[in-house]
Formats: C-alpha cells, sequence, structure tokens
C-alpha cells in the first residue's frame, strides 16, 4: 500500500502444477490432523504451512486436500479470532507507539505510526465486510496494546 515505491516486484511465482507431488505421502486427513495439531501448539497459519514445507516436504495444502490452512483450522475451531495479517499489524503499531513514548519528537515514526494504522483500518474494513470480523468492529490503539501483550 505504500505509494511512494514505484518499482516492480521481485519475488519468484509457483511453478504451475497439476495435481498432488509424487514425493508427498500424507493422506489429506493426515495433513489436516498435523495442520490441527500444530495449531493447538500455538502456531500461526503462515508457521504451520512454513513448517510442513521444511519438515514434512508438504509444499502447498490446498492442493492435496481441496482446503487452505485457515479454512481447515475454521472447520476444527482452531481459528484465532483476529486475522494473522491484521494482528501483525496491530503488533507494529504498538511497537511504534512504545516507541513514540521515549521519543515523541521523532517525525519519521509518526508518519509510519498513521501509515500502519490506516493499513490497520483498511483490512479491519474488508475483514468486516467479508464476515471475518464482527460488524462493530473499530481499530483502538489500547485494545491492540491489551490484545497484543496478552498474546506473548
Amino acid at each position: 500500500m505504500n505509494k511512494k515505491k514505484k518499482k516492480g516486484k521481485s519475488q519468484s511465482t509457483r511453478p504451475a502444477r497439476v495435481g498432488i507431488p509424487k514425493w508427498v505421502k500424507f493422506e489429506p486427513e493426515e495433513i489436516e490432523d498435523l495442520v490441527a495439531e500444530l495449531a493447538k501448539k500455538g502456531y500461526t497459519p503462515s508457521m504451520i504451512g512454513i513448517i510442513l514445507r521444511d519438515q514434512y516436504g508438504i509444499p502447498l495444502v490446498k492442493p492435496i486436500t481441496g482446503k487452505t490452512i485457515t479454512q481447515i483450522l475454521e472447520e476444527k475451531g482452531l481459528l484465532q479470532p483476529i486475522p494473522e495479517d491484521l494482528f501483525n499489524l496491530m503488533k507494529r503499531a504498538v511497537n511504534l507507539r512504545r516507541h513514540l513514548e521515549e521519543h515523541p519528537k521523532d517525525k519519521n515514526a509518526m508518519k509510519g505510526l498513521q501509515e500502519i494504522e490506516s493499513k490497520i483500518r483498511r483490512l479491519g474494513k474488508y475483514y468486516v465486510r467479508v464476515g471475518r470480523l464482527p460488524k462493530d468492529w473499530k481499530y483502538d490503539p489500547e485494545m491492540a496494546r491489551l490484545l497484543v501483550s496478552t498474546a506473548f
């Protein structure tokens, strides 16, 4: 969302693959159980994907199970109340507010905080619209500070 950067994006794209890779020896039910087990240990959906890729050799969950990790967690009732990307932005905003309490004249950090909180509000509106957050959800810095402090 940063409007200043008008360069290209430098990232690799996944190769197109039809079907399940030959080296994956897990059944879809086993993968769903692994996802649930890792979520119960406190891992986020992105960390679960990394663990499945690195330790179990499962490159992507969706082609094998037909569902994403968050869909699996939602079915099993293990999905966290606030989406992971929104929660990470809230953590950044809380840390930046803490920095601004110590350094109130840091204008660059103040601008960064405004941009992060704008992203939080835009993303929050999206999640309210799609039904992932309650209709009356609003971003409140104090609520975010309490939420982030209880998550650690």
